[in-house]
Parts: C-alpha cells; structure tokens; sequence
C-alpha cells in the first residue's frame, strides 16, 4: 500500500478523534459517534482512492453513513477493503472513562475478513508468545505457556479483561491461576495491541468482544509479530445463522473455526492507523489547549513493518 495513503489515513482519524474528543464526559454516546462518523466519512471523501467499507457502523438499512458495503473516497481503482471504527469505546468518551480511539484497518480487496456483527472469543499475545497460545487449552496451561516464553513468572503476568458479567468465571480462573487481572470497562483494539508493547504493562488479553474489534486488532498484531486466536460465540440463533451466512460467501464452512490474525488479515498489504481520544494503553487522548489542539496517532505499514507515531499540533 502507498505510505502516503498510510499517511492521508492519519488526517482521516485525527478528524474523527477530535470531533468525539469534543462530547468526553457529556452522557451522550450516540452523539460521540455520529460527531466521530461524519468526520471520518468526510475525510475519506476528500482522499483521491477508493475504499470499501468490509467492516463500519452496520448493515445499510442501520447505518446511513459508513455502513458495510459503502465505497468511499473519489478515486475509482483499486477497491481497498476498510475496517473502520470511527469511535471504539463509545461509552467510555460518554461517561469520560479510560481508554478510546478512532481507528482504520486498510488492505487489498479481499484481505480482510467480513465478519458478521457479534461476538468472539479472544486470547492475544505479542510477539514473545505468539507460537504457545491455544485457545482449546485451560487459562492455567495458556499462563503457563505464556510466563515460560515472557521469561517472567505467573505472579507477575498482567491479563486485560473486559469488566463484564461473563467473564466472572474467567477472571477467577486467571487470579486462581497467580496471573494479575486488570479489568476495562470498553477498548479491546487498544488492549490487545499493547500486548506487543512491554512498556504497556499488558501481556495478555482474554475474554469474549466484540467481532468487529478482533478484526481491527489483528491487522497490527500481525505486523508487529504478534498473534489473536479468535472463535465466534453467537449470542442468539439469529447470530448463529448470520455467522454461517457470512462464513459460507467467505467459504468457510465450520463455523466453531479458530481463527488466527492471517485469517482475519491475509498479505502485507495492510495498514492500522489510530488516534487517541481519551489516554488509554496505546495511544494518548486529544488535549485542548487555548490556541491549539494535540492528537496523538500511529500508523502501522504492513510492507515495511513500520510503525510511526505522530503527534500533531492542530490550528483552531
């Protein structure tokens, strides 16, 4: 992929994070997004390549902007396929929690994967303990595994989990195991991508999210060497028939499938572009400052395995 498309996605993203950035702590989640989605919509129009929404806001008849199957961009060839996310976590800029981001997954026609809109179970890792992980075995084997390749103990394993009732049985089962818990209320892209960075202090993360989030995720999880196993949980027969619908024109016909960041990131013409709106474990939040606003961002190239971080200084 050209690295100053890569880059033209930074400008994309920064708008959108800045627009959320303007309702944190406001009670109004549906504003943040629809603020985040017609910034990031417009941006992309002013962007001379042509785009296809595989993974955006739903389905046409939910969504009027950025929905699945929307091409944008004014360019006409080649189609690149796009997971968006405009605003991850918005409930967390609703209520002024930790941890969002505006977020672009982007790669060749076909590279990623078009998932259905549910849940997933996941368990990601840098790239330290890429080649250990099993999302059959128990957490305790996975800890085990996973301590030995980090070269650090149990006690001193730090799992991300999303703050939800149905992960009681697996937290338990992680602090039974010695590992430490660190529980967020939204964010799994963030969460899953620091698994690559030490200096985050997150080593795993662990729990069922949404699908969506497994396949942003895994675009720089691939890159940086890392890797996320992934497996549909339906949440309703409903789910379960839309899983299938989509995995057949996918052809795939197991649906219990364990997928791994190849198969839901295929090539290396990939790039994630992130910007922060509220601090989290990647990226720093939007800061408004009397004459000027600071995003942070990085951009994350497939081809080169680069990755950029990107502090702007934007004009008001």
């Amino acid at each position: 992929m050209d690295r100053n498309l890569a880059l033209e996605f930074v400008r994309v993203t920064e708008a959108a994070a800045i627009a959320a950035a303007e309702w944190v702590g406001k009670g109004d989640k549906n504003a943040a997004d629809g603020a985040a989605v017609d910034e990031m919509r417009s941006r992309f129009n002013q962007i001379d390549f042509s785009g296809r929404v595989v993974i955006g806001e739903g389905e046409k008849d939910e969504a009027p902007k950025l929905y699945t199957g929307e091409i944008v961009g004014k360019g006409k060839s080649p189609i690149m396929d796009l997971a968006i996310d405009p605003l991850e976590c918005t409930d967390s800029v609703a209520w002024g929690r930790y941890n969002a981001i505006a977020v672009i997954a982007a790669g060749a026609k076909g590279s990623l994967l078009h998932a259905p809109d549910t849940y997933m179970e996941k368990l990601a890792v840098g790239p330290k303990a890429a080649k250990v992980i099993d999302l059959d075995a128990s957490i305790k084997v996975n800890l085990q595994k996973i301590s030995k390749a980090l070269g650090k103990k149990i006690s001193e394993i730090t799992v991300v989990v999303l703050d939800r009732p149905r992960h009681e049985k697996l937290i338990k089962d992680i602090r039974k195991a010695g590992a430490r818990v660190r529980l967020i209320t939204d964010g799994d892209v963030a969460a899953a991508v620091a698994t690559c960075f030490p200096e985050s202090g997150i080593d795993v993360l662990m729990g069922t999210g949404g699908s969506t989030e497994g396949v942003l995720a895994a675009v720089p999880l691939k890159i940086f060497g890392g890797q996320i196993l992934s497996r549909f949980k339906p949440r309703s027969d409903k789910d379960l028939e839309d899983i299938k619908k989509h995995l057949k024109k996918a052809g795939i016909g197991n649906v219990n499938k364990i997928f791994k960041a190849e198969d839901l990131a295929k090539g290396k013409q990939l790039t994630f572009t992130a910007t922060g709106v509220i601090d989290g474990p990647l990226l720093s939040g939007v800061n408004f400052k009397s004459d000027k606003i600071i995003t942070h961002s990085m951009v994350v190239r497939g081809q080169s395995g680069t990755v950029r971080y990107i502090t702007t200084h934007h004009k008001k």
